[in-house]
Order: structure tokens, then sequence, then C-alpha cells
């Protein structure tokens, strides 16, 4: 309920300067116009939608009734829009301030309690239908100034008993059963992710995030496979990704017999064996579980390639298989060859030495049999016999049975001796080029004996044949080639090697293999002698180092 106090009445210079007082608990805001004019009584300050006017109180008590209150605001408000029009200027009465003469009294926040003499009013000369008109014209004002106010619903036309209804629509509109919209997707711009497996944009899909870039879900694929890496976790080289198992089975080492993985030690390190030529890679486990071993190339038997078992007990692959000499009928041509060939190096062979193929048991009784002449552990392939003995020969190749050689025929016979050389015996079932290795290196100890080389130290004699096998192989597997061997080899490798014809690169292989074997020997007799003989010979040639040894019996230094 608003608060009256009694106020002095004021005056105005026109109808558009009426004074507004608002009512804000026990404090009065007066408008900013100024105040002129002279004190006339007392008056009341009225409340009408909100708005507070200041009415005269002509009985000087406080009307409570609403209807004489509205009738009597409204004969006054007349009166007042009439007496303020009539008066040309605001400020121009004739009375005086009680306390400060004529002028503007100002009303501030805090001085409700002040009192101001107002100006005095003019009297309002119009007839009293204008002023009812300009009365009711203003009460319209009001009404639709406070229309606007109210809050507007569709589907409402507002009225003085619609706030009920207002407040019934507004709490239907918030408890409504129609659930919330989505909130709304945010949709990058065309180009902000590129896939870098396609380089094409990704759009509003799923996307990858690794790498420092994006890509799709299917261009994301091992390098290895080319197949989409769907793991959580993947292997990462370089820049190219991989499936863990790939990448393991690009990376972690396989052993090359039982074709599984190569396991860790105690120290969780990978520890394998690994053949100096070959390469092969196996467990170390393979040394010891009775895996079969080439006799020929010494690689061990896969678990996908079987070997050949021969008789005597020995293994050969399928690669040493192809070119394997079985009997002694079948080394004959290649035996003349390497005559022929010492023939070309001016080392002719004057007697006719017999060549026999043996099996290693008979090898092995022939070099107990044997006084003189060092043998090459832990297995003699070769022997130059200087004793008469009787030896068992291969006189007809076996046949193959599955993965064996069965059905050799074998023959004693009875060896004299002519010469200083009674026999070359080698063992069979190895390859052609092998065989041949083997036939050079004995010759060469039948000429040093026919040629009257006596005492000779096994480093030295074992070291000069080792010369000849190898320069003999040379011949074979590089025929014109550039080393650094005597010329007398590169000059016999043409006739040597025009009888031939063209060998398969498998047999080349070999035959760089068994001249590594030569090379990298580490016995004392075979593989240091090798080596010194081998230089000499580079150094001064075959023939001044062959005559070096006759005379000094030690190799030129």
């Amino acid at each position: 309920m608003p608060v009256a106090f009694p106020l002095p009445l004021l005056s105005f210079p026109s109808p558009s300067s009426l004074l507004v007082l608002v009512v804000f608990g026990s404090c009065v805001l007066p408008s900013p116009f100024g105040l002129s004019g002279r004190h006339s009584g007392g008056s009341y300050i009225v409340e009408i939608g909100g708005i507070y006017l200041m009415a005269p109180n002509t009985s000087g008590d406080f009307v409570s009734s609403n209807t004489e209150r509205k009738s009597r605001f409204m004969k006054w408000l007349s009166r007042l829009f009439k007496s303020g029009s009539s008066r040309g200027g605001g400020g121009s009465g004739s009375g005086t301030s009680s306390s400060s003469g004529t002028g503007n009294n100002p009303l501030f926040l805090g001085e409700e309690n002040m009192g101001y003499r107002a100006p005095a009013r003019a009297v309002d000369d119009r007839p009293r239908t204008e002023r009812d008109k300009e009365e009711l014209d203003r009460a319209i004002a009001l009404s639709l100034a406070e229309d606007l106010k109210r809050p507007q619903v569709p589907g409402f036309r507002w009225g003085p008993d619609d706030d009920e209804a207002f407040e019934r629509a507004r709490a239907n509109l918030d408890s409504s059963s129609y659930p919330p919209p989505p909130p709304r997707q945010y949709y990058p711009p065309r180009g902000y992710r590129i896939c870098g497996g396609c380089h094409r944009d990704i759009g509003y899909g799923n996307y990858l995030g690794c790498m420092g870039t994006y890509f799709h879900p299917e261009c994301f694929r091992c390098h290895s496979c080319g197949l989409p890496i769907t793991e959580q976790e993947f292997s990462l080289s370089g820049s190219n990704p991989y499936h863990k198992s790939c990448f393991k089975e690009m990376t972690h080492p396989k052993c090359e017999v039982c074709l599984q993985f190569i396991p860790t030690n105690g120290a969780g390190l990978i520890e394998y064996r690994c053949h100096p030529f070959w390469l092969q890679k196996y467990c170390p486990s393979h040394e010891h579980d009775n895996t079969a071993r080439c006799c020929s190339c010494e690689r061990l038997e896969s678990w996908n390639a079987r070997y050949y078992a021969l008789e005597d007990g020995r293994s050969l692959c399928l690669e040493c298989m192809e070119s394997a000499i079985m009997d002694t009928g079948d080394c004959q041509p290649l035996y003349h060859d390497i005559r022929d060939y010492y023939e070309g190096l001016n080392m002719k062979l004057d007697q006719q030495i017999p060549m026999l193929l043996v099996e290693r048991q008979a090898l092995n009784e022939a070099i107990v049999g044997e006084k003189n002449g060092h043998h090459h552990l832990p297995e003699t392939r070769g022997l130059c016999l200087s004793e008469e003995q009787t030896v068992t020969s291969i006189l007809k190749r076996p046949s193959i049975g599955g993965q064996w050689f069965t059905g050799m025929r074998t023959q004693p016979q009875k060896l004299k001796r002519k010469c200083e050389v009674t026999a070359i015996l080698v063992l069979y079932g190895l390859p052609r080029l092998l065989t041949g290795a083997i036939l050079a290196h004995e010759l060469m100890h039948g000429w040093l004996r026919l040629q009257g080389y006596r005492n000779l130290n096994p480093e030295v004699e074992e070291g000069i044949c080792q010369v000849l096998s190898y320069m003999w192989l040379e011949s074979e597997v590089l025929p014109a080639s550039g080393s650094s061997m005597p010329s007398t080899s590169t000059a016999s490798s043409s006739s040597s090697s025009s009888k031939k014809g063209v060998r398969p690169r498998v047999d080349d292989k070999l035959g760089q293999f068994f001249m590594h074997q030569i090379a990298h020997d580490a016995s004392p007799a075979y593989g240091e002698g090798y080596r010194a003989a081998n230089a000499a010979v580079n150094k001064y040639g075959l023939r001044a180092t062959l005559n070096h040894i006759y005379l000094s019996g030690d190799f030129p230094r």
C-alpha cells in the first residue's frame, strides 16, 4: 500500500511537464523539471496503476474510499491540465516564496521530510466539457501504457482479470510433455581433416588420429600385408605402421630348420647360430638334436625339405644331390679333365695313377694302413696311397628308393705299387665340384712324389696341394676372372671350361663355398699352410715357388 505524504501543491508550465513522483519506501523522487509558483495548501500523493501523482486534499483528511478518491482525482486532474495550459510560461507567477522568493525548489533523494513552498497555481478558464474530454484522453493513454507493460501471449487478449489465466498458461508451457530439441551438432569446415592414406577429405564420418595426422578407419593399413589395422596396438618402423604380428614376422629372426621364431635365452636375448657362408640361421638346440647336416655343403636339414640318406650314414641335400658322383665309372671323365688341367700348368703326370670311389668305411681303413701322409680330420674325403692295399671300390651306383640310396654294388680290388703312388681314393656321393677339388688336391700329392719331393713338412705339402685345389675351383667357377692367381691358371681355364658347357648357377654357388672352405680353414696344416703357399705363389709364381720348395723344403719369403 503506497504511503502518502503531505506536500505543497505544485504547478507546471505546460501539461507535458506533469510532475511524476515515484515512491520507493519512504523516498520521494521528483522529475527533473524546474518548479515555480505559490503555495496554495496541503496535498496528497495518489497511486493509479503504479503511477504516483500529487493531488490536493481539500478537506485536510486522507480519502480512504476508492470511488471518492478516483472522483476527486479526476476533478483535480482536469483542473490541473486546464490551469497549466492557460499559463504561458513556467515560473511567471506573481507570488513569492516565503523562504527564497521566486525560483525553483527541487526535491532530492533523502529530502522526503523537507518542505518547499510551491508556486501559485493559475486559474483554468477553459469550459468544463473541454477539460473533461482532455481528462478522458489522458486516462485512456495511461491505460494503453499499462497494457503495453504486460507480457504478450499469443491467443490472449489481456484484461484486468487475466493474471491467473496468464500464470496457468505459462505453467503449462513450462511443464510440456514434448522432449527438448536435440543439441545442435557442430560440423567442421571442409578440408579441416585430410586422410593420410587416401589424401581425401574425411568429412563428418569416423576417423582415426595417430602419428600427427588423421585416417579413415579403412585407410589405416599395415605396410607389410596391406590390411587395415583394427587392433588398439600396432608397431611403427619409421613412418610405416604394421600389425604387431607382421612386424614380428618381418624383424624377428626365424629358424631355417624348424621354421619357428628363434626363442630368447635366459638373459632375454635372441641367440641363434648362423653359417658363415650360407648365412643359415637356426636354433642352437639343432646342433645337438641329431638334425641331419649335408656332408657336402654343411647346411642343416630343414623340416620342409628332406635330405637323402646314403648307405654309410651320411646325408645329402637336394642341391648337392643333383651333381653327385656315385661310382668310379662316373668319376673317370672328371679325373681326366683334372689331369689335363695339370698338363696345362706344365705339370704333366707321367704315370697312370689308378683312381677309385669308395665308401667312408673303406677310406678310413685305407688311412689306417697308410704309413705316410697327413690326413684332414675329423673326416677325410680323399687319400693318395703309396702302399699296396686291398680296397673295396664302388662298382655300380646305388638307386634311389624314397629318401634312401639302395642297391649299391661294391668290388674289392688289390692295389699293387708300380711307382711312388699306388692309387687315389675319393669318397663317393659328393657333388662334381667338390669331387674335382679333392682329386686336384690328391693329384698334387702324387705329382710331388713322382717329381722327387721328399720329406716335406705337413704345412708345406698340404699348403701347396690346397693351392692347386683352389686354382682348379677358380678355373671352374670363375673362368677368365681377373683374380690374383698365376697366369697359367687363367690360360688353362679356357680349355677346361670349354668342355663342360654351361652349368647351373647352383654349381657356381657350391664352388664358391668350397673355395671359401679352403681359404678359411682353421687347421694348421691345411689352413695356415694354404695361406702361406698362396702368398708365395701370388708373389713369385707357381713354378718359382715349386722350385724353391724342391731346393729348400719351404716357401720363399
